[in-house]
């Protein structure tokens, strides 16, 4: 699915992308790599698009936990399990993202 131009997403800043279901959060880092994991922390229900981005890592703006951009992964607690990550192409200046198929991890409470 298509979600917006490159050239509409600076580099270093990130974009929530509500037309699915959980959202996805989509970064464009610093030196130009693209990404797009599920947007919600799965300690707490927290816009992980709305943290800190720094290499390949977010640090969710809630309570700190920060998640590989790469694989989902969780690198920092509170947090203990990671998020889903989706395929991201580039095609003619366009991100486009493919969804994983695993289950989301949500976090208590939360659901879609």
């Amino acid at each position: 699915m298509r979600i917006c131009s490159l050239a509409e997403l600076a580099r270093g800043e990130a974009l929530r992308f509500d037309g699915v279901s959980p959202p996805i959060a989509v970064f464009h880092t610093e030196d130009g790599q693209v990404f797009a994991i599920d947007d919600t922390c799965t300690h707490q229900d927290a816009s992980l698009a709305d943290g800190w981005v720094e290499g390949c890592e977010v640090e969710c703006p809630l309570h700190a936990s920060r998640f590989d951009l790469r694989t989902g992964a969780v690198d920092a607690p509170p947090a203990k399990r990671g998020v889903r990550s989706h395929s991201v192409t580039l095609q003619d200046g366009e991100i486009h993202v493919t969804l994983s198929e695993d289950v989301p991890a949500l976090p208590p409470g939360v659901s879609y």
